[in-house]
């Protein structure tokens, strides 16, 4: 019983980062997106958080439809925030009443960390690669666990952030705890 309640949990942690996102009907970027998309080196950035994906990107089938702009990464409250790969923050403040920080990467390119606890850093910063933009909060509102929203947007259109973010090796979803003596 108990090794099956350990398993699980597991393997979820381990296989999250990797699941495939959920199909749609989003009607494909546009062609200029697709081609900086290629132009991008796929998978070099650096991960905010270290966290299993618990839910998927699932792209809306037009600007106002319904759909998950991005991805979301289970984490605790108050998990520290990296920066994925240098940029310099185009927005940092309240929607809504809620907290959110956005990175201008260049040529198009943005990322948008949502629901956060503390923002590090101001509107107009510039940013190196893993160095600390805020804390998380608890995530989509009405969400029972707390988590990073991630967000990719190219030339406005919103993309995968999975095809950015570099594959996470075992050593970084290996966490030993100390035994209570």
């Amino acid at each position: 019983m108990v090794s099956q309640t350990l398993v699980l949990p597991l393997l979820l942690f381990v296989l999250g980062p990797w699941a495939a996102p959920a199909r749609s009907n989003a009607p494909d970027p546009q062609p200029q997106a697709l081609e900086r998309a290629a132009a991008v080196p796929a998978g070099t950035w650096g991960w905010p958080v270290t966290g299993p994906v618990i839910r998927g990107f699932d792209p809306p089938t037009s600007p106002f439809g319904a759909g998950h702009r991005g991805i979301d990464i289970a984490v605790p409250f108050g998990t520290q925030i990296l920066a994925p790969d240098a940029g310099t923050v185009s927005f940092a403040g309240r929607v809504g009443g809620e907290l959110f920080v956005t990175l201008d990467h260049g040529g198009g390119l943005s990322s948008t960390y949502s629901w956060l606890s503390s923002a590090a850093v101001r509107t107009g910063d510039a940013v190196a690669r893993e160095q600390p933009i805020g804390s998380t909060g608890t995530g989509h509102p009405g969400s029972v666990v707390p988590h990073l929203h991630l967000g990719v947007r190219l030339d406005g259109q919103y993309m995968d952030p999975l095809a950015y973010l570099a594959p996470l090796g075992v050593q970084d979803l290996i966490r030993l705890v100390p035994l209570v003596a």
